[in-house]
């Protein structure tokens, strides 16, 4: 296996927010842990061992993910699935060494496939976009490629995620050439990833106080900006009830409706760096 590299990658990055370790119920049935800085989503109800996990993490968080898993579930069964909303660093971080303790398979779209069997990298990451700290340090995060090749799949053609019901990926990229957010019509649940979050991810401040703010893709690892905004406007398009994204506290009724029309109003103030133009 290929793994992550950079000056951080054998050491906990610094980065904490107010709600690390903290976990939500989103529905009955899905539940998010925040993981220092990012969001991990357990889909499945309590008690349940049919159950799927959404991203995983950053880097030496398997035990403390492992741990939340069975907290929320309280066994420590194995998950049914892995799906990726896509393969940056603090989403696959602990995906290696979770593979180790499980042997299940790992979704993903075909376009996120070459970051995920180790045959791309990730662009380093932009320190010259506006924001803060975090933008700063980001050529310093991991950017390569990882390979769980063995255990990779490519998502359904049709749209259906495996083992979640009633759910639908939808191509959402723009941050990563094969990101994906998921949706379930019949309530209006939305898992986000990255396409828009709730906090402004450039920010240590915002980011440690969890500052709620509908935000556009984190600015310094977004590879295509006029991708980010037509996926923004598809997933506002669905007119989702409730989203949980990969940053920040989840968001739900006429706050979400106003903070994503609100962001497609001012996608080029509030969402590009300063020296983009998506045009």
């Amino acid at each position: 296996m290929k793994h992550l590299d950079s000056d951080f990658s054998d050491s906990h990055l610094p980065f904490y927010s107010v709600n690390s370790g903290k976990g939500e119920e989103v529905r009955n049935d899905l539940y998010y842990w925040t993981n220092q800085i990012v969001n991990v989503c357990f889909y499945g109800v309590p008690g349940s061992r049919e159950w799927v996990m959404i991203d995983c993490g950053m880097p030496h968080s398997k035990e403390k993910i492992m741990e939340a898993a069975e907290e929320r579930f309280g066994h420590s069964g194995k998950p049914m699935a892995i799906v990726l909303t896509h393969g940056h660093f603090d989403h696959v971080g602990s995906l290696e060494p979770l593979l180790e303790e499980w042997d299940v398979p790992v979704y993903a779209h075909e376009l996120e496939i070459p970051y995920l069997n180790g045959k791309m990298d990730y662009p380093k990451g932009d320190p010259t976009v506006d924001g803060g700290l975090v933008s700063e340090l980001s050529p310093l995060y991991p950017h390569h490629g990882i390979d769980v090749s063995d255990k990779l799949h490519v998502l359904p053609a049709n749209g259906a995620v495996p083992f979640m019901e009633g759910w639908k990926w939808i191509h959402t990229p723009g941050h990563t050439p094969g990101h994906v957010s998921l949706y379930r019509e019949s309530d209006g649940t939305l898992i986000a990833g990255d396409a828009f979050v709730t906090v402004k991810q450039e920010s240590l401040y915002r980011v440690m106080l969890q500052k709620k703010q509908i935000s556009g893709p984190p600015k310094y690892f977004t590879m295509d900006w006029r991708a980010a905004r037509e996926s923004v406007t598809t997933l506002s398009n669905l007119n989702p009830k409730i989203a949980v994204t990969g940053h920040g506290e989840m968001m739900e009724g006429k706050e979400l409706e106003e903070s994503l029309r609100y962001l497609l109003d001012h996608f080029d103030e509030e969402a590009l760096p300063a020296n983009r133009n998506p045009h």
